[in-house]
């Protein structure tokens, strides 16, 4: 099998309401799929570095969609690479832990129905996950980082990434904001999927927290 490649086409500064970054484009030889990467300061050679894997999610990154934690996940890691002074965000397009937009958006409806995450995935025909982190290794080993520090609640990503060869030093959560439209699927993270997460219904805010249940 062709060894997995990834090639900078692009490097560009993008300034933030968390701070200026420098957005570069990764083409790859497996798929046609444009991967990014958002770092801040300097990261080649450098150990522990702050690092977000951070899959495509429109809803939540664009919309602001409260069915997720994904977009809260995104500005929380920009927000403390930039406190940090130096990090980057892999940013990976596979929507939907890898089943698509079409689907995910299917999967929601099926969701509203009363499937949690997990069933409506496998409903259609997918996994309950399926994304790759291959790209995300060998961006950062472009990028010349030598070990990381995780920013995730997922612990599977770190095992995925020690797979692959890179050496992740510590976790570092990333505490969500509960509320009564995403704390069924923040459950099902922890009960279905191993998330490391602590879900108090007691910290959502009094006017969100209708038809919250553990």
């Amino acid at each position: 099998m062709e060894k997995f490649t990834v090639k900078r086409m692009v490097s560009t500064r993008i300034p933030t309401q968390e701070g200026e970054f420098q957005m570069l484009l990764y083409a790859n030889n497996q798929d046609e799929k444009e991967h990014l990467a958002l770092v801040m300061g300097e990261v080649d050679g450098k150990t522990d570095v702050l690092v977000r894997l951070h899959s495509e999610c429109f809803t939540g990154d664009v919309l602001g969609s409260r069915r997720c934690d994904c977009g809260q996940q995104l500005h929380r890691a920009m927000q403390l690479i930039a406190e940090a002074g130096s990090g980057v965000v892999v940013y990976l397009r596979q929507e939907g832990r890898g089943i698509g937009l079409l689907d995910k958006l299917r999967a929601y409806n099926l969701q509203d129905e009363g499937y949690d995450t997990v069933d409506a995935n496998i409903m259609l025909g997918h996994q309950a996950d399926e994304r790759d982190y291959t790209v995300a290794a060998r961006i950062l080993e472009d990028l010349g980082v030598k070990s990381i520090s995780l920013l995730t609640n997922n612990p599977s990503k770190i095992n995925h990434l020690r797979q692959l060869g890179i050496r992740v030093d510590e976790r570092v959560e990333l505490e969500p904001v509960i509320y009564a439209d995403n704390f069924n699927y923040l459950l099902t993270k922890v009960q279905r999927m191993n998330h490391l997460l602590n879900l108090n219904p007691v910290s959502i805010p009094a006017t969100q927290n209708k038809n919250v249940s553990i």
